[in-house]
């Protein structure tokens, strides 16, 4: 008997590749979505600006609104293994230091204009809070972890509820009091960088 023919076609696209596809939808949605409004955004031109089909873009979003998933979800993973790195009796500020100069965690000045949107768009606001949704039970099993307590402790939960709401706040505060154009990219991050250490601080009381 022959041996089997083999695949024809494409071969199957990568996690990484599928990965990368998702964060350049992202990116060239917010660019559309601040250039020219949610409303007047297509998923045509969303797939035009990357170079790929409709067809592609819900593929992998199931609204233009959701599009943006990928960069709010940046450093969900990272901000979880950074809590269950954290030594006892550490500040909580100290488990975060290394991170704040890494774009994968900080979001940039195109994330802050997005959140901007979020007071006027309740499709974006609404993929903004699942995110955030989303995040805090990887944040609760993290400090269960750390503190060597089972999943169904209720503790983890409220520690990761008031992490969560800190880090939010903290990032919405600095983005909705950032103004236009945006002429020192450093300085913002700087400023947004602060912004999550005092946020930090003022929630360590109650996660140690």
């Amino acid at each position: 008997m022959s041996a089997a023919r083999g695949r024809t076609g494409r071969p199957p696209l990568t996690e990484e590749r599928k990965a990368a596809i998702r964060l350049e939808i992202a990116r060239a949605a917010v660019d559309l979505f601040i250039a020219q409004g949610v409303a007047a955004t297509t998923g045509e031109q969303i797939g035009q600006a990357v170079g790929v089909s409709a067809r592609t873009v819900w593929r992998y979003f199931p609204t233009k609104e959701s599009c943006v998933r990928p960069l709010f979800s940046t450093g969900i993973d990272t901000i979880a293994a950074a809590l269950r790195q954290w030594g006892p009796g550490r500040p909580l500020q100290e488990a975060f230091d290394h991170l704040w100069t890494t774009a994968e965690v900080l979001p940039g000045p195109d994330v802050g204009a997005l959140l901007r949107l979020t007071r006027t768009e309740p499709g974006l606001r609404a993929v903004w809070l699942q995110t955030h949704d989303e995040a805090e039970p990887a944040f609760a099993g993290a400090l269960a972890e750390r503190a060597g307590l089972p999943s169904d402790d209720v503790r983890p939960a409220i520690w990761a509820a008031m992490l969560n709401a800190a880090l939010r706040a903290a990032v919405e505060h600095h983005a909705y009091r950032t103004t236009e154009p945006i002429t020192d990219p450093a300085a913002v991050r700087a400023d947004l960088a602060q912004t999550l250490r005092t946020a930090l601080a003022v929630t360590a009381a109650g996660l140690t």
